[in-house]
């Protein structure tokens, strides 16, 4: 068992260029578990079948259905494990490690042929520039321990958040759940109305805004974000949205991303992380739910 189990209250540093490498191969790895719900689980609205979840060692596929039983998938950052179980009491396990994302790919998909779970999944990367098949990658073959456990702490401690401010809100809301595509932590809540129409989305877009959000999540950052960010948008942007004020101060506006950022290093470092992040989530939803007119007396608690 690894030492640096989380703890309460840690919010670990996590600068990109530490762990880029490791956070690109983790994300393949990622979109290899992820697909393999996507294929065997019954489609929900806005794709709520295909995130992954925080547990008590990492992330999860929660239960799968397969064949009139359920098996899961983990991958555990404290000892550094990939576990498939089923409920036929039959399992097995995969060391992560530094390796390719092809070997990643090979072994996983023998190890749930070898326990009768046949899967086929289309074997291209989602959601990053210039994507490798997976049974080709060879380039993306890091991981760092160390690193992977500080991302799944900082996961915790943002997911226990996240479902308190989730709890606040009676209106639709989706779990807080982790999207492997776009690699980040979510949670998204909707005013009840529908949307007006993307013109031109693709099908995956047009069913994930069908309907008008607030979304609010953690990213291990990116591009011209140097580092790991609180965001959360409007969907469609409500006119206004942009220039509203909120909190904490760091908060600011990205006018390319359309969203409010806070940068994650802001909230780690402040008196109250929890406190600090709570006020980025009630104020930016407080941003765009007056701005875009929702019925906010039927949607929220009466007392927060």
């Amino acid at each position: 068992m690894s030492a640096n189990i989380t703890r309460p209250g840690d919010w670990p540093e996590l600068p990109l260029a530490a762990w880029q490498d490791t956070y690109s191969t983790l994300h393949m790895w990622s979109q290899i578990v992820g697909k393999v719900r996507l294929a065997l689980s019954p489609k929900l609205n806005h794709w709520w079948e295909v995130p992954l979840y925080v547990n008590a060692v990492g992330l999860t596929t929660s239960p799968i259905p397969y064949a009139g039983g359920i098996f899961e998938v983990q991958l555990d950052f404290i000892d550094h494990k990939l576990t498939v179980q089923t409920n036929h009491s039959t399992g097995a396990t995969m060391k992560l490690a530094p390796r390719s994302v092809a070997d990643f790919y090979r072994e996983f998909m023998a190890i749930l042929a070898s326990l009768g779970i046949e899967v086929k999944i289309w074997p291209m990367p989602v959601e990053v520039p210039d994507p490798i098949a997976f049974d080709q990658d060879t380039q993306h073959a890091s991981y760092d321990p160390e690193y992977a456990n500080r991302f799944w702490r900082i996961l915790i401690g943002s997911d226990s958040v996240f479902k308190e401010f989730r709890a606040r809100f009676i209106g639709k809301s989706s779990p807080s759940h982790f999207f492997w595509g776009s690699f980040d932590l979510a949670v998204t809540r909707f005013s009840g109305r529908r949307a007006p129409e993307r013109v031109g989305a693709d099908p995956i877009t047009r069913e994930a805004y069908s309907h008008e959000v607030i979304s609010a999540g953690w990213w291990p950052g990116g591009g011209d974000v140097a580092g790991p960010a609180f965001y959360a948008y409007a969907a469609p942007e409500p006119e206004g949205f942009a220039k509203q004020a909120v909190r904490p101060e760091k908060t600011f506006y990205h006018p390319q991303l359309k969203e409010f950022l806070l940068m994650y290093d802001d909230v780690r470092q402040a008196s109250s992380p929890r406190a600090a992040l709570l006020e980025f989530l009630q104020s930016t939803y407080d941003a765009g739910a007056d701005t875009g007119k929702w019925d906010r007396k039927e949607l929220e608690k009466a007392s927060i």
